[in-house]
């Protein structure tokens, strides 16, 4: 079983619904890493089991990634030290992005003042670009790409460069990224700092733009993949501006609160509590005569502003998808949600 829908139904789609495991109905998907199978060095629970599952279902997998600070042997490397079996072409990165969107105004040759890791170095250089440090060195690109050892020089180097015209494009603008010990500043804080020297705002080659899934999907020749991701501003927002399904995991950055109250351009079409839900049919919401949404047993409705389950207690993962419905079927009629009435949902 397949579900197949035309770009434009997708991008306007609400939650779907399968009657098979989720791994069966589609032919590819596109899997975010950082909270998603890992986070920093540790490993997602039940990432590896439930990605192996999916593969035995045959469903392929490419990890798309807007961390374009090391290059795709060391990520695939990373997966599968995590029991997840990854070959170096099974992975795709912004820094490849990155690489790519430089093309489409720069000819082999130009100079490129990089300012990242390894993975954007290889990218720039793979495309034919000569890689150079200095604003010196009157390069025609700044690229800038998150790695850990970005320091105020390089920062400094990137601003005189763009200041001077030098075309400046982000591999991604992720705030933040996810680390053991928290939330650290991620590409885009750190791009935020050269615009605010500037005034010039990056172009940006990452997710939520659709040309890193669409180059991934072009690569393995998919014709109806599944994004994964953990962050509805990146991930799933870029699977709607892609026109593909999206699954939203409840193990990163955005919450079962974030999917009730998202707007439009980043809600997911459907949402697990972790890469088990895989193997598992989504339940479609359905509306009954009396305003509920129902879910498997789970059942909400928003009246007079206020967010209603039928019962009190722990939330699990139908409790949300019923609230998803009835609050997208309330905010897309206009009608604003009290925030305060969400309870605190548990998958």
């Amino acid at each position: 079983m397949t579900v197949s829908l035309t770009v434009a139904d997708l991008k306007a789609a609400g939650l779907l619904g399968t009657d098979k495991p989720l791994a069966s109905c589609y032919d590819l998907a596109l899997v975010d890493l950082d909270g998603v199978t890992y986070q920093g060095a540790l490993p997602i629970a039940h990432a590896a089991d439930g990605l192996t599952a999916a593969r035995a279902a045959g469903l392929r997998l490419t990890f798309v990634t807007n961390n374009a600070s090391r290059v795709p042997d060391d990520v695939a490397n990373q997966l599968t030290s995590l029991d997840i079996p990854t070959q170096p072409q099974e992975v795709v990165t912004s820094a490849q992005a990155c690489a790519a969107l430089l093309r489409t105004r720069l000819e082999p040759g130009a100079k490129v003042l990089v300012v990242g890791g390894a993975g954007l170095i290889t990218a720039v250089k793979a495309e034919g670009f000569t890689v150079v440090t200095s604003a010196d060195d009157t390069p025609d690109a700044v690229a800038q790409g998150f790695a850990p050892t970005v320091a105020w020089t390089h920062l400094a180097e990137a601003a005189y460069a763009v200041a001077a015209g030098a075309w400046f494009v982000a591999s991604n603008l992720d705030m933040s990224l996810p680390q053991t010990r928290g939330y650290a500043p991620g590409n885009g804080a750190l791009a935020a700092a050269v615009q605010a020297a500037t005034g010039v705002a990056p172009a940006n080659s990452g997710k939520p733009g659709p040309a890193m899934y669409e180059l991934a999907v072009a690569r393995a020749g998919a014709a109806n993949p599944l994004v994964i991701g953990d962050r509805l501003d990146t991930d799933l927002a870029g699977a709607r501006s892609a026109g593909f399904a999206g699954l939203h995991v409840l193990t990163g950055v955005s919450s079962a609160r974030d999917d009730i109250l998202a707007n439009p351009t980043m809600r997911p079409h459907y949402v697990g509590a972790d890469l088990r839900v895989l193997a598992e049919p989504q339940p479609a919401p359905v509306k009954t005569g009396d305003g509920w949404w129902q879910v498997e047993g789970r059942a909400a409705r928003v009246t007079a502003g206020r967010l209603e389950l039928d019962r009190q207690g722990p939330q699990g993962i139908n409790a949300v998808r019923a609230a998803c419905a009835a609050a997208w079927e309330a905010a897309d009629a206009g009608h604003t949600l009290d925030e305060s009435t969400l309870p605190q949902f548990t998958a």
